[in-house]
């Protein structure tokens, strides 16, 4: 009798103790977001913005590893609007990317729920819209992964924690700017910078005391120099990647990356500038910010402090110098040098040559001659639901052919597991910043002119930092690492966003056609449908 009551009592206790650790290790987090236009004057001059619940720029979004999050996004604009959550590597989850190629836009008054886990994550990241020029407008966020309680952080916890969304800005609407490229021109030169969509934010600290920035380029096309008045920076975080914690006096942040700087106000007790500005561009544009000591009774005077400008060869020697750190751990307990990425042998190689070019007298761009256009169906439900006539496999090459130029939906094919090297050769005379999504990769070289065989003997292959983006210098390569264990479509884009809405980028099909969803999560349930897949049923 004694028995047969113990059991079920063991078996309760181990169901609860099972729930209990499931819950603490896997925390559900819920949002609701309304996606407005509203009114801003972040140049001086009021103009149209784009708003979430009302703020500009959005909500910072604070998770912690593998935490699961349940987000309602809510358009109430008068067009399609989509987010993406730059950085996040959506595990199995190509369904959740909130890009064209994967998920339908939200129509004009109705809504869409994201489910989807920052699995194995830490680091600073933003998200933003992936619809048309909305990005131009804002709709864009700060998104900060935390380590969860049971890791150990490569330095003491800050005794503050901000978030700096930095970018070029313009006071055209996002619509005139999408006329403008719709119209076969290119975008005119940005009006200005804004720091959290401001020309003049503060941030306030304790002397003595040590604070945690985390900047963002969210800009649409410009590399930006970041700095504060006579403090000093120390590089902890690069998208994920625990870094030599290295000092610097000011950062270059090209478009579309995140860094994480440790910052000890040890100067005497005033204000201080907090500086971006352009990089690579014959006007110089500036934008400061303030950072202010708790006893501070000293405005910041005098000149900005000025940064780089052109030194393309300082930029690349400060590249170099961001560098994994082997025996920190990142989300898993396991360090990062763990993983001995420079002693695996590709199973190839995949050469991506960018270019500015004219189809049918407009103004396109392109990646090996292949310049993207938007199906009406997303690729992932075509896929899916095997949808004729809306991509076709292989319909990009893996390395320039000379072929003419011409506009098509560019699909690369990948199989799963595969461990692939890339090269963006930048022909160009132009600054570039290539980002994929699902992943992130090992940014192992940066070299001028044509790369070669030979340029491998240049590569890391020790301590390369992994991150979601690269710069690649004018008339340049950068060579990256990608271990595709990500099943899933997934875009590789340029992040100026005139380059992406104009054609360079693609989709990399990452694939296994044994189904599992060991691989692979099933589409959703409230998967919205549109184009050829509307009326399809989900199984």
């Amino acid at each position: 009798m004694e028995k047969r009551v113990l059991l079920p009592l063991v078996c309760a206790i181990l169901a609860f103790w099972n729930v209990y650790v499931v819950k603490a290790e896997d925390a559900y987090k819920y949002f609701t977001w309304t996606v407005t236009y509203g009114t801003a004057s972040p140049l001086g001059a009021p103009q149209q913005v784009i708003l979430i619940n009302g703020q500009f720029p959005g909500p910072r979004l604070d998770l912690v590893t593998n935490d699961n999050v349940i987000l309602n996004l809510i358009n109430k604009l008068d067009q399609p609007f989509l987010l993406t959550w730059n950085g996040i590597k959506q595990r199995k989850n190509s369904w959740q990317d909130g890009v064209l190629g994967t998920n339908c836009p939200i129509p004009p008054n109705s809504n869409y729920t994201y489910k989807f886990q920052t699995k194995d994550q830490i680091g600073s990241y933003m998200y933003f819209p992936s619809t048309l020029m909305h990005k131009a407008s804002g709709g864009f966020g700060a998104l900060n992964v935390y380590a969860r309680s049971v890791i150990p952080v490569p330095h003491a916890k800050p005794a503050g924690d901000f978030s700096l969304l930095i970018g070029d800005w313009y006071k055209t609407s996002h619509k005139a700017l999408q006329q403008i490229l719709d119209s076969g021109k290119a975008l005119p030169f940005p009006n200005g910078l804004l720091i959290n969509g401001q020309t003049r934010s503060s941030f306030s600290g304790d002397q003595g005391k040590t604070y945690m920035f985390r900047v963002s380029n969210v800009g649409l096309s410009t590399s930006l120099n970041f700095r504060i008045q006579g403090h000093k920076m120390k590089l902890v975080e690069v998208e994920g990647s625990n870094v030599i914690q290295n000092i610097y006096d000011s950062l270059d942040v090209h478009v579309g990356q995140s860094i994480s700087v440790l910052v000890t106000l040890d100067q005497p007790p005033k204000d201080y500038y907090i500086v971006a500005s352009t990089r690579f561009t014959k006007t110089v544009l500036t934008s400061s910010a303030v950072l202010r000591y708790t006893n501070s009774q000293t405005p910041v005077s005098g000149p900005v402090p000025a940064g780089p400008t052109y030194e393309i060869h300082w930029s690349i020697q400060q590249a170099r110098t961001y560098r994994w750190n082997l025996t920190s751990n990142a989300a898993r307990p396991n360090p990062q040098g763990s993983f001995h990425y420079g002693k695996i042998t590709p199973s190839r190689t995949i050469m991506l040559v960018n270019s500015a070019l004219v189809i049918n007298g407009k103004q396109r761009y392109a990646v090996n001659s292949v310049s993207y256009t938007n199906a009406d169906t997303p690729l992932k439900l075509a896929d899916y639901f095997n949808i004729p006539g809306i991509f076709s496999l292989n319909s990009i090459d893996s390395a320039p052919s000379g072929r003419t130029p011409y506009q098509t939906t560019s699909v690369m094919s990948a199989s799963l597991h595969e461990f692939i090297e890339v090269v963006f050769q930048n022909n160009e005379n132009a600054m570039q910043s290539w980002h994929l999504d699902g992943y992130d990769f090992w940014v192992v070289g940066f070299g001028s002119g044509q790369w070669t065989q030979d340029s491998r003997k240049k590569y890391n292959l020790v301590d390369a930092l992994t991150r979601h983006t690269t710069q690649v210098y004018p008339n340049s390569w950068t060579a990256i690492l990608v271990s595709l264990d990500n099943q899933g479509m997934w875009n590789m884009r340029s992040a100026m966003w005139e380059r992406q809405y104009l054609g360079q980028q693609f989709y990399l099909r990452v694939f296994n056609p044994v189904p599992s969803l060991a691989n692979e999560y099933d589409i959703p349930s409230n998967a919205l449908l549109c184009g050829k897949a509307i009326g399809r049923h989900h199984p």
